[in-house]
């Protein structure tokens, strides 16, 4: 089985320097033509027998872009929203930065300003996951279109790190990962 983890491209938000998360944003023009590029490459590249993406704009935007270029239909999934971040959700930030100021001594387990905490965001990249995994068949080609904080909570999922994981993989404007799953060894490829 191989994953294709896609992110969206570059959305309003971007522009306007504000806390993503939550706030659903459309995708700029720089950002659909992000995502038309890689969509092309991923699908002269890969078979694709499966879609699965996030429920926010920018990222159903880039899952109809690359369904333009595989005719594969989508299946959208609300667990693989980006992180609920609350109240600062849409805020510029650095109002956001004053307004609602961070506690580094916050536990995982706990969340402040109408957040998920970082353990229930984490449960439900596991469950989103599962249920991918669960669906798809040894040898199929599946593609998750997400976001960045989700991506990184699927990565400690996919490789089964302990709760709480402090890591960090980066992706960027319409950037992927290739996973694959062969004889139930989970491998990072890209």
């Amino acid at each position: 089985m191989t994953l294709i983890i896609l992110r969206h491209g570059q959305s309003e938000a971007d522009l306007l320097d504000v806390c993503e998360g939550r706030a659903d944003f459309n995708l700029t023009e720089l950002g659909k033509t992000q995502v038309k590029n890689t969509s092309e490459k991923l699908a002269a590249e890969y078979k694709i027998d499966r879609i699965y993406s996030s429920t926010l704009k920018r990222a159903k935007q880039t899952a109809e872009i690359l369904n333009s270029f595989t005719n594969i239909e989508i299946e959208y999934l609300d667990d693989l929203m980006e992180f609920n971040n609350g109240l600062i959700a849409g805020l510029p930030k650095d109002e956001a930065i004053i307004m609602f100021p961070k506690d580094p001594e916050l536990p995982y387990d706990k969340a402040m300003y109408g957040m998920e905490s970082q353990k229930e965001f984490r449960m439900r990249a596991e469950k989103a996951l599962s249920y991918i995994l669960s669906s798809t068949k040894e040898h199929e080609t599946i593609a998750v279109v997400s976001h960045g904080g989700m991506i990184n909570m699927l990565y400690q999922s996919f490789m089964k790190m302990p709760l709480p994981s402090v890591t960090s993989y980066g992706t960027g404007d319409a950037g992927y990962h290739i996973w694959k799953i062969e004889n139930e060894i989970r491998t990072v490829i890209t």
